[in-house]
């Protein structure tokens, strides 16, 4: 019976151990999903100021038309409105492309985490259930009617 308990001592340590792991493993993907957040928030932010931006431009090259009187001109101010646009089109898809990398990356940490996260429940499931043959009361506590 001492080997029982003694055994049982250590299944107790083990899921002790394993749930404060788990504790831990779940504040790392909290924080995870806040770094993301925040990430998106400055992305949403950074896309607004470069809608203002674009709007500001088109604001522009509508006053330049009414102040300019030759086609030269006009055929000027295009030429360098295409190039600002090209050069602001460029910039954007390449902060898209750092954002969907990034959350590509944050995605493949959290998928690892959470496929931890359920082998450590699976392990302590099982550790549960062991217990449970020589205690059916703690099965009980989980919910299980019949230990078998």
């Amino acid at each position: 019976m001492r080997l029982v308990s003694e055994s049982n001592e250590h299944l107790i340590g083990f899921i002790a151990s394993t749930v404060e792991k788990l504790r831990d493993d779940m504040e790392i993907l909290r924080n995870d999903v806040g770094v993301l957040r925040d990430e998106m928030g400055v992305l949403h932010r950074d896309v607004g100021i470069l809608r203002s931006d674009m709007g500001t431009l088109r604001d522009d090259v509508q006053n330049i038309r009414r102040e300019m009187a030759t086609k030269e001109d006009l055929a000027l101010l295009e030429d360098k409105l295409s190039e600002r646009i090209e050069v602001n089109t460029t910039s954007i898809r390449g902060d898209i492309e750092q954002v969907q990398l990034r959350l590509d990356t944050m995605e493949h940490s959290v998928s690892s985490r959470f496929e931890h996260v359920e082998g450590e429940i699976s392990r302590l499931r099982s550790a549960v259930y062991l217990l449970g043959r020589d205690r059916p009361d703690v099965l009980r506590l989980l919910g299980q009617i019949n230990p078998n």
